[in-house]
C-alpha cells in the first residue's frame, strides 16, 4: 500500500482480499497515527522491528486470511449485495 498526497491509500496485493485488508489496516493506522500526534509526539518504531513486523503479518497470506471474519461479516449483514 502507498499513501498519495492529498489523495488517499493505494492498497495493492496478491490477491483482492489482501488488498482489501491492507486498505482497512492501513487506514486504523493513519487514524491511530493521528490520535498519537493529538497527544504529543510519537514514539517511532525501529526500522528492524517494522520490517520482522511486515514479514510476519503484512504477507499476502496473512492478510487473506485477516479480512475473511471482516467480509463474513459484512456478507452476513449485508446479505442483499448477493442478489
Amino acid at each position: 500500500a502507498c499513501i498519495l498526497q492529498n489523495h488517499g491509500l493505494l492498497p495493492v496485493g496478491d490477491c483482492v482480499d489482501a488488498a482489501a485488508w491492507r486498505f482497512v489496516t492501513m487506514e486504523r493506522s493513519c487514524q491511530a497515527e493521528l490520535l498519537a500526534e493529538t497527544a504529543g509526539t510519537p514514539k517511532l518504531i525501529e526500522h528492524d522491528v517494522v520490517i520482522e513486523t511486515r514479514e510476519s503479518i503484512g504477507n499476502a497470506l496473512a492478510c487473506w486470511f485477516s479480512f475473511k471474519p471482516l467480509f463474513q461479516s459484512i456478507a452476513a449483514d449485508q446479505s442483499d449485495m448477493f442478489e
